[in-house]
């Protein structure tokens, strides 16, 4: 879930090394497969290619299954057909939700989707009822202790960066998508090791959270994400800081 920044770091350093691996690697198998179908074999020329494979290394993903997942999008190696949709929804306390799902099945994993939501007083919207909210941008983590902030700012708004923000000990450089690619190649060139990026979605309007109303939407969007089919899910609302720390504390 990508929906608020903090709580994405911490479910990101929760369950990269837990059970769900194998989750994981199917739903970035398929990632990867759908970016090879759509834009080529070849990752210099398929930006999100590229990304989609820096981030199974980060996972440590065999690369015999990147490969076998990038013959399967060009064609070259026979596997199911997959499409992409994106579902609008609603969840507790008026949130609004954004759930993007890769799926060799879109009846199954529509009924799925609409069970979760409405056992989490939750709702699917129409399309277009809520992701006027939402608009797209790449975020790239650097290793604050490692490098002078002076030099990664230079680096950032040389490739086009949007805004470069201090956070957690970490340097959050945001980027237009169309930026993204660019920034990351400047960092790698300079050798300054990126800890991780990702494009995501994020909402201007946010919906601030109390402790109780937090952790009903969270078990909302853990439950849309562990469906096999669901790649990503953002949502519009807003934690504080000691709210968050307390949760990710209680579920790890």
């Amino acid at each position: 879930m990508s929906g608020h920044s903090k709580w994405s770091k911490i479910k990101r350093k929760k369950t990269i090394a837990d059970a769900k691996r194998g989750r994981l690697f199917t739903k970035m198998i398929r990632e990867i497969t759908i970016a090879a179908r759509h834009g080529g074999g070849d990752p210099n020329a398929n930006p999100r290619l590229r990304s989609a494979i820096d981030e199974a290394h980060t996972l440590n993903m065999p690369n015999e299954n990147i490969d076998r997942a990038i013959k399967r999008g060009t064609g070259e190696l026979e596997g199911q057909a997959l499409e992409e949709v994106t579902y609008e929804a609603y969840g507790p306390h008026g949130v609004a939700l954004i759930i993007e799902v890769v799926t060799d099945n879109r009846n199954r994993t529509t009924g799925e989707i609409r069970h979760i939501l409405s056992r989490q007083n939750g709702s699917l919207g129409n399309q277009g009822s809520v992701a006027w909210q939402f608009h797209a941008q790449g975020e790239i983590s650097v290793n604050a202790a490692e490098y002078e902030e002076d030099t990664i700012i230079a680096l950032a708004l040389e490739g086009g960066a949007a805004d470069i923000k201090t956070e957690d000990e970490q340097y959050l450089i945001i980027t237009a998508p169309d930026n993204f690619e660019t920034v990351k190649d400047i960092l790698k060139n300079n050798k300054i090791k990126i800890e991780s990026s990702e494009l995501t979605k994020t909402a201007q309007n946010l919906v601030p959270l109390e402790e109780k109303e937090a952790a009903k939407v969270l078990k909302l969007c853990e439950a849309l994400e562990e469906l096999e089919d669901v790649q990503n899910v953002y949502g519009n609302f807003d934690i504080p800081e000691a709210v968050m720390e307390k949760i990710s504390t209680e579920t790890s």
